[in-house]
């Protein structure tokens, strides 16, 4: 059964008149109930298209939150072949908060690293939600090393509330981790695309996503802390996260706008969540369009032009 979000109610009632009227026709041996059930359908279908088209932040927030929303597992199912996973920082341990490695995209070689969410409760407690300790961020540079070194570019999915903030999380030097897998992504001599795909929170997403190409699915956010706590922070009342949503610009339209991320890939009318083959399919076609603009560059211009970009961010409004 489909998952509906609050702002989604007017939609789920006519879906349902359309699922009771099918129903009716299915038990009646297909009484004459055709030409209703195809004004209802449309009538829904204008009904979510016109939704989409108009929500507001905070509403885009809960979207890119949806528990149906495709995840980092997901992606790696759909289009990676001969995925092999690679484990540990080397250091510490494992954190399966991040789940990197290496496989083909359409047959060129990759590595491939992201946030995994979980789609279970067991799921979500084994990924911890997909909030990384420092061994995540450690694990994430040990492989973008060994891509640069290799010669293969380097795909990141972020789908992340932010970095983990437990007492352990510090201790083990959580700050300085994020800041070094930073450093990892601009120093790779090998083009990094970034794919925003569910929530890009905060220096956990970063950590992971300073990239040659940073991209947003099209209802994804991309924020420096969650709309929750910057309403806490600056207003001291979580509940005024609608108000937080819209003052910080976390939308992908914003952030285009303002030239943080290059491009925005479209998703399914209703959201990812509503056809997550056809939403994933898109990003990969992104994925490869981007990493083709870079063949042929040397690491050198591909360190530099990754420079400029960043550099440039802020400078013309």
């Amino acid at each position: 059964m489909r998952a509906y979000l609050d702002f989604e109610k007017p939609v789920a009632e006519l879906e349902a008149k359309v699922e009771e009227l099918r129903a009716v026709g299915d038990s009646d041996g297909g009484i004459a109930i055709g030409e209703e059930l195809t004004r209802l359908e449309a009538k829904a279908a204008k009904a979510l298209a016109d939704l989409y088209a108009a929500l507001t932040p905070w509403q885009k927030t809960l979207v890119a939150r949806h528990q149906d929303r495709p995840h980092f597992h997901d992606y790696v199912k759909t289009l990676v072949t001969d995925f092999t996973p690679l484990a540990g920082d080397r250091q510490f341990g494992e954190d399966e908060a991040i789940v990197a490695g290496f496989g083909r995209l359409d047959g060129r070689p990759i590595c491939i690293m992201g946030q995994e969410k979980g789609s279970d409760t067991e799921g979500r407690l084994r990924h911890n939600f997909g909030m990384a300790r420092p061994e995540g961020y450690r694990k994430a540079v040990r492989l973008m090393e060994m891509a640069d070194r290799f010669g293969l570019p380097v795909i990141s999915l972020v789908d992340t509330a932010g970095a983990f903030p437990g007492i352990d999380a510090e201790e083990r030097g959580q700050a300085e981790a994020i800041a070094r897998s930073t450093d990892a992504c601009l120093d790779l001599g090998v083009p990094n695309v970034a794919v925003i795909v569910g929530e890009g929170g905060s220096g956990g997403a970063v950590a992971i996503a300073t990239a040659s190409r940073v991209m947003m699915l099209e209802h994804s956010i991309y924020t420096v802390a969650s709309p929750e706590a910057s309403a806490s922070i600056l207003w001291r009342d979580s509940k005024r996260r609608e108000d937080a949503a819209v003052a910080m610009k976390i939308t992908a339209q914003d952030l285009l706008r303002f030239g943080i991320i290059d491009q925005i890939v479209p998703e399914p009318i209703g959201g990812a969540h509503r056809d997550p083959v056809a939403a994933m399919t898109a990003t990969g076609k992104a994925i490869n369009d981007a990493l083709t603009s870079f063949d042929g560059k040397s690491p050198e211009e591909i360190r530099n032009l990754r420079a400029q970009k960043f550099l440039a961010m802020g400078r013309k409004l």
